[in-house]
């Protein structure tokens, strides 16, 4: 569906529409479905949305940033239709298809590195985490978790206790998971460590993790270290250059 690429509104913010669809959503749906905008989307192209209302909005959210492509994307509609053609879902564990195979085959390609590739595909990032914690915990057979300040990886127990934010992650559920460690992250523009120069926080960082892994946590008592390349939800934090390099010498 074609929808002119521009911002244009024709009634209040939210609409009778979207009010009368959001009185259904309070009755319905739990209020853990938090909601940042008030409005119910009919149609979406490119990077407008239109509401039930008529109004045409930016999609600055993209879909919580998944529609790298823009809504409607020719391409990916017409892939969508064409495996919608032969087959809507088969469960992998049950009678397999080719289009996993093929997705994990093309991941693969992409991951760097001179060392065998496999991929799993799930449904979200705390399901990937908590299934990423359990190979690491069977594999090595022990149990500690090594996460960084800022971090988030979930709202599952254990991606819940990983992420950083009590609020408003974790406030009123009680008891966290065991096992699971916490360091400065190497945010080189408030270094939690007093480097006073990108380098000089990467290095300090990198040094504190170090030091508190080998003398208090005990590496044999480590399964993993988890991290985000880049911090989203904790701020768009970058680490700073160095740090990760040195975590991975580790």
């Amino acid at each position: 569906m074609e929808i002119p690429q521009e911002r244009r509104l024709v009634t209040e913010i939210p609409g009778p529409k979207s009010r009368a669809m959001l009185e259904r959503r309070q009755a319905a749906v739990p209020r853990g479905v938090f909601y940042t905008t008030p409005v119910f989307v009919e149609a979406a192209s490119g990077a407008i949305i239109r509401d039930v209302d008529g109004n045409s909005l930016i999609d600055l959210g993209a879909g919580l940033a998944v529609l790298n492509v823009g809504n409607d994307a020719p391409a990916v509609v017409k892939a969508v239709r064409d495996q919608l053609d032969r087959f809507t879902h088969t469960c992998m564990h049950v009678t397999m298809g080719e289009p996993y195979v093929e997705l994990a085959e093309r991941l693969n390609q992409l991951v760097p590195g001179d060392v065998d590739r496999k991929t799993i595909l799930v449904n979200s990032g705390a399901e990937a985490v908590e299934n990423a914690v359990k190979i690491a915990r069977y594999s090595t057979k022990r149990p500690g978790v090594v996460v960084f300040d800022h971090a988030f990886h979930g709202r599952t127990l254990l991606a819940m206790t990983m992420t950083a934010k009590v609020m408003p992650y974790k406030q009123g559920f009680m008891s966290q998971a065991p096992d699971v460690y916490r360091l400065p992250f190497a945010y080189p523009y408030r270094c939690p460590t007093g480097g006073a120069t990108p380098e000089e926080c990467a290095e300090s960082c990198a040094r504190y993790a170090v030091d508190e892994m080998e003398k208090h946590i005990g590496p044999e008592n480590i399964a993993c270290l988890v991290v985000e390349p880049v911090q989203g939800e904790g701020g768009f934090i970058v680490p700073a250059p160095g740090f990760l390099p040195r975590l991975a010498e580790y």
